[in-house]
Parts: C-alpha cells; sequence; structure tokens
C-alpha cells in the first residue's frame, strides 16, 4: 500500500510539474518578455494552488489523485465527452494565449494593479472551491463515469448546487486574464463556460443512468452551477 501511495505521489508529483514548466514556457514565450510581472504573480498563485493541493491530496486521498491522473479528451471513455473536452482545452489554451497577446501587444492598454490582484483573488478562490470538493468527494474523477462502489455525495458544497467542481472552476477562469493584465482574455471565458454547462448537461445524464440516487437527488438540490439561477 505504501509503495502504492509512494507511486501516485511520483506520478502527481510529475504531472505538475510538467504542467507547471509548460504554464510558464508558455506565458514568457508568447508574452516576449521576462519582465512581466503580472506573469510571474500569475504563476506563483496558480502553481502554488495547484502544488498545495497535490500534496494534501497524495497523503490524505491518494485514490482521488489517482482517479485526477488521468485527465483530457483521450481520457474520456463517451464519444460526446472526447468532443465537449477537445473544444474545452482549445478554449482553455486560447484563454492562456490571449491574455498573454494581449500583455505583449497592448491591447488593453494599461490595467490597474487592483485588477491583478482581483484576478489572483478568483483564481485562489477557485482552488479553495476546488479543496472542499475534494474533501467531500472522493469520487471526483477528472473524466465522466460511475464506479462501482461510487455513491451520491450531497453534503458540504453539494447541498448548494450539483456540480460545485465547475461552480468553482469559474471564477478561476475568470481570474486568469485578469490576473494576466489583460481585458480581451475575458471574452474568451464564455466559450468555456459554454463548454462548462455543456460538460455538466451530458455527465448528469450519466448520471441519472447510472448512478443509484442521483435521480433524486437533482430533486432535492435544483441548483446546477449557482444557487437561485441555474
Amino acid at each position: 500500500m505504501v509503495s502504492g501511495v509512494q507511486s501516485i505521489g511520483r506520478q502527481a508529483t510529475v504531472a505538475t510539474v510538467k504542467f507547471c514548466l509548460v504554464m510558464l514556457v508558455i506565458t514568457f514565450l508568447i508574452a516576449g518578455s521576462l519582465s512581466y510581472w503580472q506573469g510571474w504573480l500569475f504563476l506563483a498563485n496558480f502553481c502554488g494552488w495547484s502544488a498545495a493541493l497535490t500534496v494534501y491530496f497524495v497523503n490524505h486521498d491518494p485514490k482521488l489523485v489517482e482517479l485526477r491522473l488521468h485527465v483530457g479528451p483521450t481520457a474520456e471513455r463517451e464519444p460526446s465527452q472526447k468532443r465537449i473536452q477537445s473544444f474545452n482545452s482549445v478554449a482553455i489554451i486560447a484563454l492562456f494565449v490571449v491574455s498573454t497577446l494581449d500583455y505583449r501587444y497592448g491591447w488593453s492598454g494599461s490595467v490597474p494593479v487592483a485588477v491583478v490582484v482581483l484576478g489572483n483573488l478568483l483564481i485562489a478562490a477557485g482552488y479553495i472551491g476546488f479543496f472542499f470538493v475534494f474533501r467531500q468527494n472522493s469520487f471526483a474523477a477528472a473524466t465522466v463515469g460511475v464506479t462501482a462502489e461510487q455513491r451520491v455525495i450531497s453534503t458540504g458544497l453539494y447541498s448548494l448546487v450539483r456540480h460545485p467542481m465547475y461552480a468553482s472552476a469559474l471564477p478561476m477562469f475568470l481570474g486568469v486574464p485578469l490576473a494576466l493584465g489583460s481585458y480581451w482574455g475575458v471574452l474568451v471565458v464564455l466559450p468555456i463556460l459554454g463548454g462548462l454547462i455543456a460538460r455538466l448537461l451530458d455527465e448528469e445524464k450519466r448520471l441519472v443512468r447510472d448512478l443509484p440516487g442521483y435521480g433524486a437527488y437533482r430533486k432535492q438540490v435544483r441548483w446546477r452551477l449557482c444557487p437561485g439561477l441555474w
């Protein structure tokens, strides 16, 4: 068991380091300058939270970490989710590309420091939401599907909305362009929102079909993403 946890820890560490290195290269290569202080602050915030959550859950819930190691369109089993996640991947990449190109060419002009700080706070809020989602739901895999031992989670954030992970992702995605000093990047959040909605609607069809008790849970918790709105 210990060796298994160590293996998961190594895999998660390697994946996190690779992810952060890719983020570093993309950010400064496209921005065209190492003097991009908004980029340095963003990376410290974004990658710091990612590393912290990885360390915490490797030690407290390695099975969850193992489930989340398999991510992206190729990891999905359902053809519809492969298509949706392909779209979402392109949209998320576009979010970073547009935001950093904005810095390079000065499309947004001088974005106030307060806006950059707000963006980083929104990113932190998203990660804090992820933390509580993962604490409350050990079945929160990165792909859509139902495992044999899976059960409905209806407490904590799941008592407020049915998809708190996606609800947590929205402020994070909104915070990314602001943290990078871009107003134009905010426009890319709209297709990302559309992709998240498509993913959760398709996911709910499978949960109703394959997860016992999910139909009753939908009646108990009416809201998908935002209490009182949708």
